[in-house]
């Protein structure tokens, strides 16, 4: 037996496996001890039988022959837990598998182990659920690995697996692979199906993986990306993404720097350290680094709620009578939207949407790549429900009966206080951005390439108080391929750990 799983990227763990130098089995059961043994708490269920009879009959032959992969707690597998991540569907199992998660098995060879954990409902940057406790971040325990893909990264990082799952609605790829170390692309929206279920809402969600290296991205690129019948935001995808590694030119084009992306303040040390970063890709790509303005309007508290009418048709008669087995943010955000979600905020969630399509359209006129910071800062405790600085007094807000209470009734007050006013639900929101900006703008660096739908790469930038922080490049439209292009180039010039050092 080994003495422990593969540390390289996938892509070379299939190499091995075709020199005979390893075995799916051995790597398998490599792979079980270790998640077994470690203090993460980042799988929340483990299929062992499923995985060994796998490696049996594993075809090294197929593009992640007999690689163990780690699922995404909200990606469906038949006969596998579907709890989303919350109390409420702590029993159900899943009746289907997921076309992503189908692609990776059958046509890439993939042997999955077990699911890897989430944020409830995948609506939150954070690491922590009342369903499975807290996961913790490989490179200081005590440490959020971000939401939602938490499981995943912390997975991939911590050296249990090569590769797993995940999907961005919201920054859930490359906030977790910016707060770990890792490479995490979410390409054009409908570039991985959705289906065989593929709400409209909330109209941003893309599937994905938790990778350690560019080549493994886009090996997944080819074997899940493409059309379904199922799901008709799907993209065609020409197969040929990792043939097409490091084949770009980019003579001549321009990186726009606006490290701030969204307005969001960053935490000390982060500026600096990122924009030494970014220096360095312009150095390795050839590129020339351009300051530039992206002012986009705060449109998180209006777009959010609007979205929670998919989670509100998911639940169905569990909400709102068994809303106390919901983390406290989830249930005060489908209160709030109860409370004030009407025409006029959606109208204006409408009006800031297209105010953000026209902003990007601008910065993209002006150059050819925006970067940014993945995340404000590095990893946040892991026991914190919000991403947000100033989470705890929230949070004990929110622990406080009567305060509980009392918010109750002033968002029954608003539900009646829209009918008569229906302006009021806006200007309360706009008032609720203006004083606590750093509640509404969770996720403001990433969220904009969901709503914009261009493709994004948060890659490793450097170390801020020993913890990573990621460098978030930002493309146009369909530009995957170039954009898969710069993070190869940032990794094979400049480099990063393919886990973190304590792994």
């Amino acid at each position: 037996m080994t003495d422990g799983p593969w540390q390289g990227d996938a892509c070379s763990l299939v190499d091995a496996y075709r020199a005979g130098e390893r075995s799916p089995r051995e790597e398998v059961e490599a792979t079980l001890v270790a998640i077994e043994s470690s203090k993460l708490n980042c799988f929340s269920f483990i299929d062992p039988d499923r995985a060994l009879a796998a490696a049996e009959a594993a075809d090294v032959s197929l593009p992640f022959g007999g690689v163990p992969v780690g699922i995404k707690e909200l990606d469906m597998v038949k006969g596998w837990p579907a709890t989303q991540a919350s109390l409420l569907f702590k029993d159900v199992i899943a009746p289907y598998t997921q076309d992503s998660v189908a692609r990776l098995i059958e046509r890439g060879g993939a042997i999955p182990v077990g699911q890897t954990t989430a944020s409830e409902f995948g609506g939150l940057n954070v690491s922590v659920t009342k369903l499975n406790g807290v996961t913790h971040n490989p490179w200081r325990h005590g440490r959020t690995t971000g939401g939602s893909s938490a499981g995943s990264s912390a997975a991939v990082a911590g050296g249990l697996v090569t590769l797993a799952t995940a999907g961005d609605g919201g920054g859930s790829i490359r906030i977790p692979a910016g707060y770990t170390g890792l490479v995490g692309m979410k390409g054009t929206y409908g570039r991985i199906s959705r289906g065989p279920k593929a709400p409209h809402r909330p109209g941003t969600e893309v599937s994905g993986c938790l990778s350690r290296s560019v080549r493994d991205i886009a090996r997944h690129f080819d074997v899940c990306a493409g059309t379904a019948l199922r799901d008709p935001t799907s993209l065609p995808s020409h197969g040929h993404w990792e043939a097409d590694l490091g084949t770009s030119d980019f003579a001549g084009k321009k990186l726009g720097l606006c490290l701030n992306l969204g307005g969001v303040t960053l935490e000390p040390g982060v500026a600096e350290q990122l924009r030494t970063s970014a220096v360095a890709l312009a150095e390795v790509t050839g590129m020339e680094l351009v300051e530039i303005s992206v002012p986009l309007p705060n449109l998180a508290a209006q777009w959010v709620m609007g979205n929670l009418s998919a989670l509100v048709s998911e639940l169905g008669d569990m909400w709102p009578k068994r809303g106390s087995e919901l983390t406290d943010q989830v249930r005060f955000g489908l209160l709030m939207a109860d409370s004030m979600y009407n025409l006029r905020v959606a109208g204006v969630a409408e009006e800031l949407r297209v105010q953000a399509y026209n902003v990007m359209a601008e910065a993209f006129e002006q150059v050819d790549f925006v970067v940014s910071a993945t995340n404000p800062g590095p990893a946040f405790a892991a026991e914190s429900t919000m991403s947000a600085p100033d989470a705890e007094k929230f949070e004990n807000l929110m622990e406080n009966p009567a305060i509980a209470v009392g918010l109750r009734g002033v968002m029954g007050g608003m539900r009646v206080a829209k009918g008569l006013a229906p302006k009021l639900p806006n200007s309360t929101l706009d008032f609720v951005t203006s004083k606590i900006p750093d509640i509404v703008t969770m996720g403001a660096l990433t969220i904009i390439s969901n709503v914009y739908g261009n493709p994004a790469v948060s890659i490793p930038g450097g170390l801020v108080d020993g913890l990573p922080v990621g460098l978030q490049v930002l493309a146009p439209h369909h530009q995957d391929g170039m954009l898969l292009d710069v993070a190869l180039r940032a990794e094979s010039e400049i480099g990063w750990p393919r886990t973190a050092p304590s792994a």
